[in-house]
């Protein structure tokens, strides 16, 4: 007797085949039902502004991060916690990063577990996941899905307890530190795959490509049916300041318009799309930055080849993100499966120079270095928001952020369209559990784990209104923020005085209503100390 490929494949051994077909030709294997539920794929970009995508009204062509805006929904409030590290612990555990033990940051590459100096000796502070606290990989790979991590993981580095592998992901490739060079990532800034430290690439690399690359491959290795869950956690566009020259020559001149001009055609362009409405008003140029006019010719030509490189790492992570939606387009995976682009924070500052930090001649050098594009270029990729990255503004902790599931588009939502309610990154854990029916462990190795703090954003994919987040917290570097409803207080830890925005009329933020509504401002105080008490956000370090 013959047996063929496709009778192998139902589960049973040879001989158990050989004997069912032998004594009954009416006896048919159990076929096990097809696991219907959808792939997830969680797209992170690094460092990007509000703005700098097409869908939110950038000027640089990102027409695959686009595509998904245009076949599921855009979100207009959604929350981040303004740093790279602390995004990270909130996104992947569904809890406020202070709960998952990164308040501040994750350990240091340099340092190591004895003396880290993220190592505060607070649970709140301890530079790395806590124990106790557990990812979505760990939450999903028990309910059945494949998961695999490429890119930047940034969440604990000293000892292999912390790393991504022993965090839930069946599959590893990517940079453990907050920052590498994109051509030579080299250690301990370097590679790792699975458990494995690589050794610098020595011949042309771009870490974009790279992190694309393997999460297809992880995917095209699948053995089986079963969904999977890809976090694909791109460097880009972080410092320092690295692209690819055919992709530098496409915007090498696009910028000598200067900062002023790009702000106000991103936010024409942001009105145009109904991101938000004609009384919206866009914020003033921040203080620190001199109106483009004031530059030098020899300054504006510096400043504005750095956000031609900047662009460029943007336009190239498009490029990748295309690479694995075409990818899954031609093995039939992509109707079925669920994709979200965001960003981790506003887009940076750093060192906090009107016109970046570092010199020129350091851009696309292989080596590591922290050269960036600055205030000005900071300041713009946010519009319309005021401040950037680490800061308690709108422009340091809101991202852009959209779902699309290609399946439901035009059956149980309108795509293309919007969702105005405030959300945060803790509800993405309650999301993907609802669509995968994994359940959350209510005790780990003998402990409780924390509970989650968020909620499901599925019904927005249905149509439905989300429930709305009685209060939302914020902190870190001593800049704090909360937000209920429409009103949002912020300030720094030392102050004594909140400042006080009714968003609804002042995403701006341009004008302190905190006198003339003492009763908010203390309502909104009192649930802040509250929480931050419970989560050990005040007791930063050991006395």
């Amino acid at each position: 007797m013959k047996l063929n490929r496709t009778v192998l494949t139902v589960g049973f051994s040879a001989m158990a085949i050989v004997t069912v077909i032998g004594l009954s030709g009416l006896k048919k294997a159990a076929v096990k039902p097809a696991d219907n539920r959808p792939n997830i794929v969680l797209i992170m970009a690094d460092d990007m502004g509000f703005s700098d995508v097409g869908a939110y009204g950038g000027e640089i062509p990102t027409p695959n991060i686009d595509g998904i805006a245009k076949s599921g929904i855009r979100f207009t409030q959604f929350y981040n916690t303004s740093r790279c590290c602390p995004t990270r612990a909130s996104l992947l555990t569904g809890l406020y990063s202070h709960q998952a033990g990164v308040g501040q940051m994750a350990e240091d590459p340099f340092g190591n577990a004895a003396d880290d100096p993220f190592h505060w000796g607070t649970p709140a502070y301890q530079g790395f996941l806590s124990n106790n606290s557990r990812t979505i990989a760990e939450v999903l790979k028990p309910a059945g899905y494949h998961t695999y991590m490429t890119g930047k993981w940034h969440l604990g580095m000293h000892g292999q307890e912390k790393w991504p592998v022993q965090r839930g992901f069946e599959k590893y490739y990517g940079i453990l530190a907050g920052a590498s060079s994109y051509l030579r990532p080299a250690q301990p800034r370097g590679l790792t795959y699975m458990n494995q430290n690589l050794a610098a690439p020595d011949s042309a690399y771009y870490t974009t490509n790279a992190f694309t690359t393997n999460a297809i491959d992880f995917i095209r290795e699948q053995k089986d049916d079963k969904p999977f869950f890809l976090y694909l956690a791109y460097n880009a566009p972080h410092w320092p300041l690295q692209a690819l020259p055919e992709d530098i020559a496409l915007f090498k001149d696009k910028y000598k318009v200067g900062w002023d001009a790009i702000r106000k055609a991103r936010f024409e362009n942001q009105l145009k799309q109904g991101i938000f409405d004609k009384d919206f008003k866009l914020s003033n140029r921040d203080e620190r930055v001199r109106s483009w006019d004031k530059l030098t010719p020899v300054e504006q030509e510096r400043v504005s080849y750095r956000m031609a490189v900047y662009a460029a790492m943007v336009y190239r992570m498009d490029q990748n993100v295309g690479r694995l939606i075409n990818h899954l387009k031609k093995t039939g995976k992509y109707e079925n499966t669920i994709f979200i682009f965001l960003s981790d924070n506003g887009a940076c500052a750093e060192s906090y120079d009107e016109q970046g930090s570092g010199d020129t001649s350091l851009i696309n050098s292989p080596k590591y270095s922290s050269v960036s594009y600055g205030m000005g270029w900071a300041n713009a990729s946010n519009t319309p928001f005021r401040k950037w990255k680490n800061r308690p503004e709108e422009g340091g902790m809101t991202a852009p952020f959209m779902i699309s599931w290609p399946a439901k588009a035009g059956k149980t939502y309108q795509p293309g369209s919007f969702n105005r309610t405030l959300c945060h990154l803790i509800d993405l854990m309650p999301t993907f559990m609802e669509v995968s029916g994994a359940k959350y462990p209510g005790t780990f190795n003998g402990k409780p784990t924390p509970e989650l703090q968020g909620r499901s954003i599925m019904p927005a994919l249905a149509s439905k209104p989300l429930s709305v987040h009685p209060y939302l917290f914020f902190e870190h570097e001593n800049n704090c923020a909360v937000r209920k409803g429409d009103w949002k207080a912020a300030k720094a830890i030392k102050d004594t005085q909140w400042r006080l925005f009714n968003l609804a009329t002042d995403r701006a933020e341009e004008h302190n209503v905190a006198q003339q509504h003492p009763d908010i401002v203390k309502d909104l105080n009192d649930h802040w100390q509250e929480w931050a008490v419970k989560n050990g956000v005040l007791n930063k370090k050991k006395s």
